[in-house]
């Protein structure tokens, strides 16, 4: 069965946030399914601790980037990060995985891996919130 054959219903909604159990630590994946709406801007993927965002994931299509960064004391880093490929296209089905790693977070796109990004925010276990917002159409998140 493909996502568009799914009961639409039973999708969760856009804005989407859950919690984390347990928090972060190495070796856990979050896994983020759904399908980009075909006149996407942008959408995000965010991993959140008490006082600000430890990973912000945010693929923009009007300028063919993904932009990774972290949200902390009010204020976004000095350095965001905007290396790497774009490998969303609108219109399309996607699966992000997102590895938590002890150094940094890797991120696979369909199965491959598309970015890295060193821990900015070093209490994984604090992280305990997911996400997702944007042009998205969510078909499965498991956090």
């Amino acid at each position: 069965m493909t996502l568009q054959q799914q009961p639409p219903f039973l999708w969760p909604m856009v804005p989407y946030k859950s919690i984390i159990r347990g928090g972060l630590q190495p070796g856990k994946v979050v896994t983020v399914q759904g399908i980009i709406k075909s006149q996407a801007e942008s959408f995000e993927l965010n991993l959140h601790h008490k006082f600000g965002i430890a990973f912000h994931f945010n693929p923009r299509f009007d300028q063919n980037v993904v932009v990774r960064n972290t949200f902390e004391n009010g204020k976004w880093g000095d350095v965001e990060e905007r290396s790497g490929s774009m490998p969303f296209k609108r219109g399309e089905q996607i699966l992000v995985t997102i590895f938590c790693s002890r150094d940094h977070y890797k991120v696979f796109v369909n199965g491959e891996e598309t970015h890295t990004y060193k821990h900015r925010f070093t209490k994984l276990e604090e992280i305990d919130v997911l996400d997702v917002g944007g042009d998205i159409q969510l078909a499965f998140v498991q956090p």
